[in-house]
């Protein structure tokens, strides 16, 4: 069974960025996806990237440009660059392969002047 230990997160001012990283307890060579959720207060979770073995990645339009969802497999670990935060990107940060296995606690993302 694997899990997933989110970090990184933290409050940040607007234009801002936080590296977050997501641990996974066993290797994700052979996890053919790895996606980053969120979840704002009173909303559902919601998609923001994903990266595939091979590297093709894919975005939240909202996110593009802003956001670089990387995978290092050798440290069975998935990153999640986010530059340029706008205060409507705080929300709980989960990370999870596809298809979805047990969620992790998250890493709060707070952006705010």
């Amino acid at each position: 069974q694997v899990q997933f230990v989110e970090s990184g997160g933290g409050l940040v001012q607007p234009g801002g960025s936080l590296r977050l990283s997501c641990a996974a307890s066993v290797s994700i060579t052979r996890i053919p996806a790895m996606v980053w959720y969120r979840q704002a207060p009173g909303k559902q979770r919601e998609f923001i990237a994903s990266v595939a073995t091979g590297g093709t990645d894919h975005y939240l339009d909202s996110v593009k440009g802003r956001f670089t969802i990387s995978r290092d497999n050798a440290k069975n670990t998935v990153y999640l660059q986010m530059n340029s935060l706008r205060p409507e990107d705080t929300a709980v940060y989960y990370c999870n392969a596809y298809p979805n296995r047990d969620w992790g606690q998250g890493t709060q993302v707070t952006v705010s002047s």
